[in-house]
């Protein structure tokens, strides 16, 4: 499942985490990339541990925590702090597929990476290319969002972004470990979830809507890795 979640971060949100960025020091983004992703990658990146990266990183963690669509598609279980990149001057990220499994820094915990996500924070006005191109048995999608949009999809997805040949695109990518780590049954979930959330709307009668309820939280004891 591609989907997009939006106003993730709030106007004032993503003017701080702008200034913040445009403040701080940038590396290569080959210091995070693995053997294979490596030979594709160019791009800049803020240091895993550096002050900027865990402020802005914390208010991720803490609006995703609030962000309802968020929790019903994703229905995360651990989320890896998230990492923020810069594409300009003709940088891009070819085609790869990310890492199974990825080390949190500073700890010895691993997460499984069942979702890959990108938040963006420059307008995409401001900048040409650098879309994210992910693709599915479904087709080839081409993702470029406003500023404090984001978008979920399968980390088993050969995904690449595009060179920027104007500004910079800037954003935060990071994994979610599911409780659900297969993303067929995240699918029906979230449709199902999604379906009763609208029965509520339309209907004060409630027999409907508990036995939906009854079957969602029945299939996700059967299939989730609490």
């Amino acid at each position: 499942m591609l989907l997009t979640i939006p106003n993730v971060l709030n106007a004032e949100q993503v003017f701080h985490a702008t200034e913040v960025l445009q403040a701080a020091e940038w590396v290569h983004g080959r210091v995070t990339a693995g053997h294979q992703s490596a030979r594709a990658k160019d791009n800049m990146q803020l240091p895993e541990g550096g002050s900027a990266a865990r402020e802005l990183g914390e208010m991720i963690l803490n609006a995703l925590g609030q962000n309802a669509l968020f929790i019903s598609a994703a229905l995360p279980l651990r989320v890896f702090p998230p990492l923020f990149n810069r594409y300009e001057g003709g940088q891009s990220f070819g085609t790869h597929v990310d890492n199974a499994l990825r080390q949190i820094p500073g700890t010895g915990h691993r997460i499984r990476t069942d979702i890959s996500a990108t938040l963006f924070f420059a307008p995409p006005d401001s900048y040409d290319g650098g879309e994210l191109i992910v693709e599915d048995t479904f087709g080839i999608h081409s993702v470029k969002l406003p500023a404090g949009h984001m978008v979920i999809y399968p980390a088993s997805s050969l995904h690449h972004v595009k060179p920027v040949t104007r500004g910079a695109r800037i954003a935060s990518f990071f994994w979610i470990q599911s409780m659900v780590r297969d993303d067929s049954q995240r699918t029906l979930l979230f449709d199902l979830d999604t379906a009763i959330q609208h029965v509520n709307q339309i209907t004060s009668e409630s027999t409907a809507s508990v036995r939906l309820t009854g079957v969602y939280h029945n299939l996700l004891r059967r299939w989730a890795d609490a």
